[in-house]
């Protein structure tokens, strides 16, 4: 290795003569000493064969459905420069429609697509739920030979583990007790979803001896199946040293609108919210409170209110979103919902008031009021009068039916278009039923007439091509013509528009394709 180093001409190996053969002479013997060594090798004990991979019991994939599998996870050719996407479908957006369309039909992933599918799901966490369902144990199993798929593991609803059921009780407290951080929260979560009494019943076992990080991601998984039967532990977790398993345990009590804490926000908030009759028409009074005592921070009240909002108000919000909304029409002499929100209230006091009886429909899935307060989707600025935000609007159509949230929608872009439209489309179940594609359709055809250019509507239309129902494919052909240009128009937007519509046309067929595959009717 010297001699190599320093070179033939500056040192001459021993045993070799000097000369310009030199160098292949070191070769030479370099070359036998690597054999000698490797002959020389005594054989290491074998290492112990790994077991087999569970059995999947699905059935596999029809042939099509296979091959359209091999090109969806195969290296994608890129999208250009500058904003031209081309007419081509964006196979890389399709996968997750395809993956969920195969687990709903209960198929196993072949196994030669595993590596890739693995590979996949490690750069895109959105595709990981789903590619591991498809993927199965073998996936699984495979993940835990690779350090690159090790994510897998984590990732599994199960931890990759085989998770044992309520009724396995000697393995649930093995693995409560002796599981890692992340097993155990997976447990929790597992015998939350199918017996909320027995993971309520393990949790409270071991509570007091729980680090307080722990404490709360334990307590967040009581979100599932949270029930009645739970007040009694979530009370005792109002006095807990930790502030945020306070804030926690007061939010899901809130959530239980029959729970004492409930009761004891419902009173605090009454006295803040009364009907005045002295004025001109009934009018809602707000007097918020001027402290926040002990009691109130038990009940996860939190004192100090975030920069650049007053205290009085922030008091205000938190004990009204807290408070069963069952408690208003009665406060408020039986009026109904849309009643009640149609009220004028004084002194400035509206938008808090309704932000927070906003967080309170949310937060208690109580439809009526998140109806109320969206109030109909013609309303100018498209808001009811408590959505301060898209966000919450968001939040309060995720309350509805799919089909009336869908209706909702469509009735906003009919009136308001889709510049505003984008984030509540998002709350939409896929794919959009027929008066919201519609609806999408007509807005999108609107913007190509005005001239201006399709990339302030990517967004939609990247939307489009995911939620955008196969069937509407034939109404779009029409508009995959380039339009004549008009003196309002912007040099060019007409061809945009028009690759833009292809590439809308395409996906629609070959989604449309994917399922007919899937059904094995490829």
């Amino acid at each position: 290795m010297t001699v190599a180093l320093l070179g033939t001409d500056r040192r001459t190996p021993a045993g070799l003569p000097p000369g310009t053969e030199t160098p292949v002479a070191l070769l030479d013997a370099a070359a036998v000493e690597t054999v000698r060594r490797r002959a020389g090798l005594r054989p290491a004990r074998a290492a112990a064969r790994p077991e087999p991979a569970a059995r999947d019991p699905r059935p596999p994939l029809p042939p099509a459905a296979a091959r359209r599998l091999t090109t969806l996870l195969a290296d994608r050719p890129g999208t250009g420069g500058g904003n031209r996407r081309g007419t081509a479908p964006d196979l890389m957006e399709l996968l997750p429609q395809w993956l969920q369309l195969a687990n709903e039909r209960g198929y196993a992933a072949p196994p030669e697509s595993l590596p890739a599918l693995l590979d996949a799901a490690r750069g895109r966490t959105d595709l990981r739920p789903a590619a591991l369902a498809f993927g199965g144990p073998r996936a699984l199993w495979l993940a835990a030979l690779n350090q690159d798929w090790r994510f897998a593991l984590r990732s599994a609803p199960d931890g990759g583990g085989g998770l044992p059921g309520p009724e396995e009780t000697d393995r649930v407290q093995q693995q409560w007790q002796e599981g890692l951080f992340a097993e155990r929260v997976a447990l929790l979560t597992r015998l939350r979803d199918r017996s909320p009494a027995t993971a309520r019943e393990l949790l409270a076992a071991t509570w007091p001896t729980e680090r307080a990080e722990d404490r709360l991601m334990f307590l967040d998984a009581l979100r599932t199946g949270l029930e009645s039967a739970d007040e009694a532990f979530l009370e005792q977790a109002l006095s807990d040293r930790s502030r945020n398993v306070r804030a926690t345990a007061a939010e899901l009590l809130s959530a239980l609108p029959g729970s004492a804490l409930a009761g004891r926000m419902a009173e605090r908030a009454g006295t803040c919210v009364a009907l005045d009759h002295t004025r001109e028409r009934p009018t809602i009074a707000v007097e918020a409170p001027h402290a926040c005592d002990a009691d109130m921070e038990r009940d996860g009240v939190a004192p100090k209110p975030p920069s650049g909002r007053g205290q009085r108000s922030w008091w205000l919000g938190q004990l009204v979103e807290a408070a069963p909304l069952a408690t208003w029409p009665a406060r408020l002499g039986g009026r109904t919902p849309e009643e009640i929100v149609a009220l004028p209230v004084a002194d400035d006091w509206q938008s808090e008031l309704h932000g927070s009886w906003c967080r309170a429909a949310v937060r208690q899935r109580d439809a009526a009021w998140a109806r109320a307060l969206l109030g109909p989707p013609s309303r100018p600025e498209a808001g009811g009068p408590g959505a301060v935000s898209l966000a919450e609007r968001s939040k309060l159509l995720a309350t509805l039916e799919s089909a009336e949230r869908a209706k909702w929608v469509a009735g906003f872009i009919d009136t308001h278009g889709l510049s505003e439209a984008f984030q509540l489309l998002g709350a939409c179940a896929v794919p959009w039923a027929e008066p919201l594609g519609q609806a999408v359709v007509d807005a999108l055809e609107i913007a190509r007439d005005a001239g201006s250019y399709p990339w302030s509507f990517s967004g939609v239309m990247g939307l489009a091509e995911r939620c955008l129902s196969p069937t509407e494919a034939p109404r779009l052909e029409t508009l995959t013509a380039t339009p004549e240009e008009t003196e309002n128009t912007a040099p060019g937007a007409g061809s945009y528009w028009s690759e833009a519509f292809q590439r809308l046309t395409a996906t629609l067929r070959l989604r449309a394709t994917m399922g007919a595959e899937l059904e094995g009717a490829g």
